[in-house]
């Protein structure tokens, strides 16, 4: 195989170990849960459509009811028999062999809800009795928790931070080689060096410690979730053995919810381990992706090509930049934000996963981790940081053309897409882009519409047609019956001089008049005047009308 085609498969490869990477932890659990009753679910149903007569079949089948708890609850194997034992003591406690004619009375479903609920008690009694045996001392209970946990948990973090170390020191190296074979690619006698390929392990070996990234995260959560549940399974068991204590009989409302809390505390703890255990797996699958690159590129070849070049690490890239700083007021044309004035800066959403753009362009592909403590560019809503101080001059005299180069470079290299998280392609990602969670789905959603024609051609629908042969057959016989029918009728003595009438009626309807109207007029005041009625006897009163026209 050559080295081309070698290159080729581990770019595909990546893809199909990262296309499972795309469920969430609820699938996860879901899956395991579907794997688990799917395997249990002939045994469910052999108990549920059970028809026992004889006293050995209602043997069978209450260790039929013991087997199934066993195995649904994972509290031990059926075969050890102090295991089988113990759960046959517990099972007999809440639900005697004596009340199985009343289970076999119960509809298939009721029967296998009791099933289920059976389970949770026995298994919180189991856990209870273990804790008894543990002694009345303050215990954490770890020897509570699934075998699993305790033999996987304290291994899985140490395994992927190991594998990471190997493949950052290998990302180191390529780099350095890269950067030594760049400086003088224009000799003649290098240019047989494929540097193409050592691009694209680059990139591969970034990938794998990108996943691990994702890895260990997801490990550490699962930590700490362990950590909860058997902080809870501790106080309820401590609970519960203040609730018990000594006493001979507790009413079943007080201690079956508490032995139900117990095994669902028992439950969540199982499903953690499954988890750590998923993980493991995966972890496991991405081994021959780091191996491969030492059948290519072994280290002998490696460090021929460095001779005395100095491999450094992105701690010390990141020192050597660090007394390089962007004045942002020397730097008006563009916004820059700096770590000490900017709150969070260690979580802001740096483009391309905090490569530096500027020596992605500028250097052909070389993937050097820019340095936030220089100067955290803002362009257009989006942050980019840089390697040096020149590359982030550089790019932010003109962002827009490094930016369209980038994509045209993605273009030419696929892998750079998720590598870089490069949002531009979001809608062609098949699988979550590296640096977030391995149990978290990253779904793409668009808004789409369509619009159709409710009638896009004419129609004539001839609603007498008929394509059946036989319909038409009946219809004639139909009509060539009627020819020998006659319509009659006759009177009757109650139907005699009665007809139904019909009579048409106006409804009332609202009219008014005005039959009369007030009316006013102005008349004017009378006023007379008379003189000469003192004084003289014989003097004539004259009369004067001092009334005045209305008009006035």
């Amino acid at each position: 195989m050559s080295r081309k085609l070698r290159s080729c498969v581990w770019i595909n490869s990546w893809k199909s170990v990262a296309h499972p990477l795309t469920q969430s932890k609820c699938e996860f659990l879901e899956e395991i849960h579907q794997v688990k009753e799917s395997r249990l679910s002939p045994l469910s149903r052999e108990i549920a459509d059970s028809r026992v007569k004889t006293r050995e079949e209602l043997d069978a089948l209450y260790r039929k009811i013991v087997t199934y708890i066993l195995l649904l609850s994972g509290m031990g194997s059926p075969t050890d028999v102090n295991t089988l034992q113990e759960a046959t003591a517990a099972l007999q406690s809440i639900f005697p062999q004596s009340e199985l004619g009343t289970f076999m009375m119960l509809l298939k479903r009721d029967k296998e809800q009791q099933l289920n609920e059976l389970t949770m008690i026995v298994t919180g009694i189991q856990l209870f009795n273990k804790a008894i045996k543990m002694g009345e001392e303050e215990t954490d209970f770890h020897e509570l928790v699934p075998t699993v946990i305790n033999e996987a948990l304290p291994v899985i973090n140490k395994s992927i931070e190991s594998e990471m170390s190997v493949s950052q020191s290998l990302a180191w190296k390529y780099t350095a080689v890269l950067e030594k074979l760049m400086e003088s690619v224009c000799q003649p006698g290098e240019c047989d060096i494929p540097i193409v390929l050592l691009q694209q392990a680059l990139y591969n070996v970034r990938q794998h410690e990108a996943f691990l990234r994702m890895l260990l995260a997801d490990a550490c959560l699962c930590a700490k979730n362990v950590e909860i549940l058997q902080r809870e399974l501790s106080l309820q068991m401590k609970l519960l053995k203040e609730t018990v204590q000594s006493k001979t009989a507790v009413p079943t409302v007080k201690v079956f919810p508490l032995f139900k809390a117990l095994s669902k505390l028992w439950c969540g703890l199982q499903d953690e381990a499954e988890l750590l255990n998923i993980l493991n797996n995966i972890r496991l699958n991405l081994q021959p992706f780091l191996t491969s690159q030492a059948k290519i590129f072994s280290e002998a070849y490696l460090d021929s090509l460095l001779e005395t070049s100095e491999v450094k690490t992105d701690e010390q890239r990141m020192t050597e930049s660090s007394d390089e700083h962007i004045v942002p007021s020397e730097m008006k044309a563009q916004e820059w934000l700096l770590p000490d004035t900017t709150a969070g800066s260690n979580d802001l959403p740096l483009q391309y996963n905090g490569i530096c753009g500027y020596m992605l362009v500028n250097r052909n592909g070389l993937l050097l981790p820019g340095n936030p403590n220089i100067g955290i560019l803002k362009h257009k809503e989006k942050l980019y940081v840089f390697s040096s101080k020149k590359a982030a001059l550089k790019f932010s005299s003109n962002p827009d053309d490094f930016i369209a180069e980038i994509a045209e470079r993605a273009k030419i290299s696929p892998e750079l897409i998720h590598l870089l998280k490069l949002q531009q392609f979001s809608s062609i990602s098949p699988y979550c882009m590296p640096g977030s969670s391995v149990l978290v789905r990253h779904v793409t959603k668009c808004e789409s519409s369509t619009q159709t024609d409710i009638h896009p051609l004419e129609t004539n629908v001839v609603n007498s047609y008929e394509w059946n042969e036989w319909e038409l057959r009946r219809k004639a016989i139909k009509l060539a019956d009627l020819l020998t029918k006659v319509t009659k009728s006759s009177q009757t003595e109650l139907s005699h001089m009665r007809r139904e009438n019909v009579t048409q009626t106006w409804l009332l309807k609202n009219v008014a008049c005005q039959s009369k109207r007030d009316g006013e007029s102005n008349t004017p005041k009378p006023q007379m005047y008379l003189a000469h009625l003192r004084g003289r006897r014989d003097g004539h009163v004259v009369k004067t009308n001092l009334a005045r026209s209305v008009d006035e």
